[in-house]
């Protein structure tokens, strides 16, 4: 999916690897071939690794089975149907500096579609306390940005439901409510799912 001529994982690569990620693990489902071949021609291809899924196994079933990847250490993970812009480093500093006891840092922004997106709301410390995933009338517009910093703890959390196939939104976030550090993107994030919102980001994104 390209804006502006360049593919959306081009953006992300560009982000990520020079801003303090190490490695990327792309899951090549939809279009393998050619995410295959952009990636082996990327000069970032030292540093990707593709994990094809035949059968989706969900944003958190993902995680847990590509666990050996993240060696015991903590991880980013993104959802790539959103064109973004924030500082990396800065992200990774606030979950470094998150609140005791919390193993999740959760990016958020202001959205435009707030029934169409995950709305957060949070209390002391900027925890997440509530969180409602599409729902009619959400009590806002802070929306999940479906990017995260996650402690190794997660993925244990994540074996412990005895399933391959696992919703982040659905099944993890509601049970890790007070344990979630927010980290709030006011450069610029949308989500890319609809032509609609494609055509959006291409307006505005410089």
């Amino acid at each position: 999916m390209p804006i502006h001529g360049k593919p959306l994982l081009a953006y992300w690569l560009d982000l990520l690897l020079p801003g303090g990620i190490e490695r990327v693990l792309i899951n090549t489902h939809y279009l393998a071939g050619k995410v295959q071949e952009f990636c082996a021609s990327s000069p970032w291809r030292n540093r990707i690794a593709l994990a094809h899924e035949a059968a989706l196994l969900g944003t958190g079933g993902t995680i847990l089975a590509n666990r050996a990847f993240f060696g015991g250490n903590p991880f980013l993970v993104a959802h790539a149907d959103n064109l973004t812009r924030f500082s990396v480093a800065d992200f990774i500093r606030a979950h470094r500096e998150r609140p005791p006891g919390a193993a999740i840092t959760m990016m958020t922004f202001t959205t435009d579609s707030p029934q169409s997106s995950g709305i957060v709301e949070t209390g002391d410390l900027s925890l997440v306390r509530q969180f409602h995933e599409k729902v009619k009338n959400p009590p806002g517009d802070r929306a999940n940005a479906a990017v995260y910093i996650m402690e190794p703890e997660v993925l244990d959390f994540l074996a412990s439901l005895g399933k391959r196939v696992i919703d982040l939104s659905n099944e993890v976030i509601p049970r890790f409510l007070g344990r979630i550090a927010t980290f709030h993107n006011s450069d610029y994030h949308r989500d890319i799912g609809s032509e609609q919102s494609l055509r959006a980001a291409e307006r505005e994104y410089r």
